[in-house]
């Protein structure tokens, strides 16, 4: 019941702010998963409930230690060098909104709950919208990344072409890598989906990482398949593919194809996992039997 209270009272403290991420995750492709975030922490720590402590432990220290930061960075928000770029304002009331959250979480519930409940949230830092001199970022890595995955199917498939930037000219056909062909929206569907499956399928923090860094490099991947595929298919068989229903529409099917990427680094982390515990489970030879 208090921690109902809490939540309903920071939503109406940010009401102006969770306005303004709805309005800018509907009207911006690239950040449109960010409503969908504290929903899916809502429903990790529903999944972890037997896990966490359902008694309150009023813990004044561990609560300090988030709602202090809150105050401090809702300020900073607030600051007019905050106004002068561009969504920075709005991305510190959403991150300060969400350490509100968490220290409200270990303020009732304790050190002991804020430990068991560590990974839904830390999940709920993926609300806070990246501002946009940080995207760009985003966007250029992924864009870079994407025109070298393609450049190196190129040059896999011995298919001739000059690349200026994120220009390729080739004999039938020039593309460019532009930032609308970054592939943010799917990749980020993937890595959120990927910390997921680490979370759920693996043990360790170890393989937990690896699984994450394998499914960073999947999303910049499945970008180069995507792109490198509609170049063939419009060399080969129609330029309209470069602009037709499969461009414009066909980002679920390469998703999937970075999902099936996932799955077999999945399988080997978890069968080192168990290998591993096979090596340290103590062996008892018949001798010392009695």
């Amino acid at each position: 019941m208090l921690s109902a209270v809490w939540i309903f009272l920071s939503l109406l403290l940010f009401a102006r702010p969770l306005r303004d991420l709805v309005q800018l995750s509907l009207s911006n492709e690239d950040i449109s998963y960010v409503v969908v975030i504290p929903l899916l922490a809502a429903g990790l720590l529903f999944l972890e409930r037997s896990r966490i402590p359902q008694t309150h432990a009023y813990d004044k220290v561990s609560g300090s230690l988030f709602l202090v930061p809150a105050g401090f960075v809702a300020l900073l928000a607030h600051s007019s060098l905050a106004a002068s770029i561009d969504h920075l304002r709005l991305s510190g009331y959403i991150l300060s909104l969400v350490l509100v959250w968490i220290a409200g979480f270990a303020l009732l519930y304790g050190k002991t709950a804020l430990e068991v409940a560590r990974f839904p949230l830390v999940f709920l830092f993926l609300t806070v919208p990246l501002p946009d001199f940080l995207l760009g970022r985003v966007v250029y890595v992924l864009q870079a990344g994407s025109a070298w995955i393609t450049g190196a199917f190129f040059d896999l498939l011995k298919i001739p072409f000059l690349r200026e930037d994120f220009v390729f000219h080739l004999t039938r056909v020039d593309i460019e890598v532009a930032k609308e062909c970054s592939g943010i929206r799917s990749s980020m569907a993937l890595l959120i989906l990927a910390l997921l499956i680490a979370h759920f399928q693996l043990k360790s923090w170890t393989a937990k990482a690896t699984f994450v860094v394998w499914g960073l490099f999947v999303m910049i991947l499945k970008n180069g398949i995507r792109i490198a595929t509609l170049t063939l298919l419009a060399m080969y068989v129609d330029p309209s593919f470069l602009f037709g229903r499969l461009h414009q529409q066909g980002g679920v099917v390469f998703f999937l194809i970075g999902l099936s990427l996932l799955l077999p680094m999945l399988a080997l982390l978890r069968r080192g996992e168990s290998w591993w515990r096979a090596r340290q489970t103590p062996q008892i030879s018949p001798e010392s039997t009695p």
